[in-house]
């Protein structure tokens, strides 16, 4: 590598499927790490602030096989510090939010409007590269794979500017980063599939930081009827602090016979969805973000999405469009309307990592996040 590399210290997965607790297993290791300047498209980013998300989980656990060794993170914010040959659409000192799935702006799915996700951004970040395929990062000669274009488990990074939105200073880098992860996406499912208005009534299946975002965002957008349906005791007590107008368990939920306008599956478990489908009302719509264990199966009344006029969407990243969609989420919490904030559980350090990921596994967290110096 050049001799304008920076050596930086980040949290490497060294192998996927370890036994828990990670704590004792030990899957992430903190290392340091030789990141070469940035390419065309390219921008160096001092990582000041990253949330801790099941997407990061689901590799450690192989839930989602990548290409290791991987240097983990995605829900991240920082300040713009180097810029590649020709990049224009940011400025030293700049802040930015970092996002998990660039769009390159050409395909035909990026023609969707957000509804599908990039072709060559999902392809890059299958094969652990950077949009354009670097990989600019490597560990005593080895190169080290990227997670999801961003690696933001990292002092530094490099980016391509399609995987950034600006955002503004006043926001905290803690609340930057949910915004780019965890808000876009759980928000995104209401703002870009539900379309909601006051009236609509909103199931939210699964208190994750998911879940939650989705929550706070329906209440943003002062929603009457927000009900948060969870199997753990503490996530059902926290759903009034996060707007919830009731919470349940998924029993007591189906058993209720309650039905609503519009129900978020968040919990990434099959038999979320079929709870979440249950509960969907007579011209409902049941919208799943959650990501469950490969080759898991759901059983659904097929008779009743037709009978009853249902609707059954999947969304990824919220259907959003990263650059459109995180500002408006960046207003609402500037007006005070939507608490980001609240899905912060704890702010720790990079080497805190594996114990993060216990805590993250047991459900006994919202966001975890690594605060840099």
């Amino acid at each position: 590598m050049s001799s304008d590399t920076l050596t930086i210290k980040g949290a490497v997965l060294e192998e996927s499927g370890r036994s828990t607790p990670y704590a004792d297993s030990i899957p992430i290791s903190i290392s340091e790490l030789e990141l070469a300047p940035p390419g065309e498209s390219e921008v160096r980013i001092k990582i000041l602030a990253a949330g801790i998300c099941h997407s990061d989980l689901s590799v450690v656990n192989n839930n989602r096989p990548r290409p290791l060794p991987m240097l983990l993170g995605h829900e991240a914010s920082g300040v713009v510090e180097e810029l590649g040959p020709g990049v224009t659409e940011f400025e030293v000192g700049q802040h930015v939010i970092c996002t998990f799935l660039p769009r390159c702006e050409e395909c035909k799915a990026c023609k969707t409007d957000g509804r599908i996700p990039c072709e060559r951004g999902s392809k890059a970040n299958n094969e652990g590269t950077l949009l354009n395929g670097d990989r600019p990062l490597q560990r005593d000669g080895e190169v080290v794979n990227h997670h999801l274009g961003i690696s933001g488990f990292a002092t530094h990074v490099v980016a391509d500017v399609r995987s950034l939105v600006a955002v503004g200073e006043d926001v905290p880098p803690e609340v930057a980063a949910v915004l780019g992860c965890a808000i876009l996406t759980g928000g995104g499912a209401l703002l870009n599939e539900i379309k909601p208005n006051e009236d609509t009534s909103l199931a939210v299946v699964g208190l994750g930081g998911v879940g939650a975002a989705a929550v706070l965002t329906a209440a943003a957008l002062g929603l009457k009827e927000i009900v948060a349906i969870d199997v753990q005791d503490s996530k059902r007590e926290l759903a009034k602090e996060l707007g919830c107008t009731e919470a349940m368990t998924p029993d007591e939920a189906v058993e209720s016979g309650r039905k609503f306008d519009a129900v978020i599956e968040a919990a990434g478990h099959p038999k979320a969805l079929e709870t979440a489908y249950k509960i969907t009302g007579m011209g409902g719509m049941t919208v799943t973000v959650g990501l469950p264990a490969p080759n898991s199966v759901s059983e659904i009344d097929p008779l009743v999405l037709t009978a009853e006029a249902r609707t059954l969407k999947g969304s990824y990243l919220g259907s959003a469009v990263p650059k459109v969609d995180i500002p408006k989420y960046e207003e609402l919490w500037r007006e005070g309307k939507l608490h980001a904030e609240k899905l912060i559980s704890s702010r720790i350090k990079l080497e805190e990592i594996n114990e993060a990921m216990d805590k993250l596994d047991n459900g006994l967290s919202l966001r975890q996040v690594i605060m840099f110096d």
